[in-house]
């Protein structure tokens, strides 16, 4: 199991749950746990989502969310669970 956390942030519109869901599904990347608020008009979801034991080209992976982002008009940021852990410590 490969852990990776997925947040994506930005104005509020029709779709972005959907996009970013479907991509997720075509890559069999598996959504293990999802969190998503709208405060003031902003768009907020975290996830934490399963890559595989196949070890998925992480980089490509996060290019190509990027790339997703770009085109809806939120940024989505792919970082691996051990080091958002890290970086989030007390």
């Amino acid at each position: 199991m490969q852990k990776v956390v997925i947040t994506v942030v930005g104005m509020d519109k029709v779709g972005i749950m959907a996009k970013v869901c479907t991509y997720l599904a075509e890559k069999n990347i598996n959504i293990l746990d999802i969190s998503q608020t709208i405060v003031s008009g902003y768009f907020n979801m975290m996830m934490i989502a399963d890559m595989g034991e196949e070890q998925k080209d992480f980089e490509k992976t996060k290019t190509e969310l990027d790339e997703l982002g770009q085109s809806i008009g939120v940024q989505i940021r792919l970082q691996r669970e051990e080091i958002f852990a890290m970086m989030h410590r007390i």
